[in-house]
């Protein structure tokens, strides 16, 4: 009884190191994808103003609704359907930082693109437009992908070529996946909602 308690405290405090680790991966990331967007060409940021601004034009039909429907559920699962299936695999121990300084070079990218093309005024649209799709995804991503990275080093082979005994899925693990399927799935719904009218608002406000 002991062990078992020892056992399942170490690994709660292996999730929050693993936590603050990926926490500063991601913080590279981010650092990444701005010095990546100080390469963009200057004519990008006039390309998404176009974009964006051809937005407000566009009708409301049903064609649009499901492809903004597929493209939402790609978006918000990506990254924590990732963090969950490598979490089964002893490569994840090293695609999880990997995967977690690419999540935050892209949102750093999307965010310079915005500023780019509308200038201070940018940061406030890229709130409109990925200020739910942040809060739904990233504690999603970094609770599961803090597990699951403990998981996947303890299928690392140690010592004399011998693995350590893989975590097991227990029932925390699966309340946690469960918990988060269903905050995506509600991220989803608001996205296809919210986002569209506060982008709507922000380009009215920046356009005018």
């Amino acid at each position: 009884m002991r062990k078992k308690t020892v056992r399942g405290s170490g690994g709660q405090a292996g999730s929050l190191s693993g936590l603050v680790v990926l926490a500063v991966f991601f913080a590279g990331g981010i650092l990444l994808g701005q010095a990546l967007a100080g390469h963009v060409p200057d004519g990008t940021g006039a390309e998404l103003r176009r974009y964006l601004t051809d937005y407000l034009r566009l009708e409301d039909g049903g064609a649009e609704r499901a492809g903004a429907a597929v493209s939402a559920v790609v978006i918000y699962f990506r990254y924590p359907l990732a963090a969950f299936l490598l979490a089964f695999t002893a490569a994840g121990a090293v695609l999880l930082p990997c995967v977690t300084v690419a999540y935050g070079c892209f949102l750093s990218f999307s965010v310079c693109c915005f500023t780019a093309a509308f200038g201070a005024e940018g940061a406030l649209l890229a709130l409109a437009v990925l200020g739910v799709r942040c809060l739904a995804t990233m504690p999603c991503y970094f609770l599961l992908a803090a597990s699951a990275w403990r998981m996947s080093a303890a299928r690392l082979p140690i010592g004399r070529g011998r693995r350590t005994a893989p975590a097991a899925c227990g029932r925390g693990w699966w309340l946690l996946c469960g918990a988060a399927a269903l905050v995506l799935l509600a991220g989803v719904c608001l996205e296809l909602v919210l986002p569209p009218r506060l982008t709507e608002l922000a380009l009215r406000h920046i356009l005018n």
